[in-house]
């Protein structure tokens, strides 16, 4: 898959995706919004371009007053995104990924509670490579 770069506006709506716990119209990610940097008009705009880089599907369909309007669910998650965000970027030797770290921990707003969740993270994986390893 190729490197998506996603503008503010777009994140902003990727990111209410990913943080619901099912898909959502258009109208609902702005009513979800409330601090949103983009115009409701714009909404329409975003969720084509997202359809076409490929981040978002057709889900199916709601029921509003009026009509139905089509649902969009995301493509791959959070978590998937950011690892193809750093998998092209320079951060393709082993050696560059610790000083990468760390100087996302000193920019971070809350430094030890990144730190926190880096380190509940690296030993789920341990404990993944530890399973796999066993079978």
């Amino acid at each position: 898959m190729k490197k998506t770069a996603l503008t503010k506006s777009e994140s902003e709506v990727m990111y209410l995706l990913w943080h619901t716990d099912r898909a959502l119209s258009a109208a609902e990610m702005v009513a979800l919004s409330p601090q949103k940097t983009w115009k409701d008009s714009y909404i329409h705009l975003m969720v084509n371009s997202l359809l076409k880089k490929g981040m978002i599907t057709p889900a199916g369909f709601v029921k509003t007053l009026r009509n139905y309007a089509r649902t969009f669910a995301p493509c791959m998650t959070e978590e998937e995104y950011a690892q193809l965000q750093l998998r092209d970027t320079t951060i393709q030797d082993p050696a560059l990924v610790a000083p990468f770290l760390s100087a996302m921990i000193d920019t971070a707003d809350d430094p030890a509670s990144m730190i926190d969740e880096l380190i509940a993270m690296l030993q789920k994986k341990r404990e993944k490579l530890a399973a796999k390893k066993q079978t």
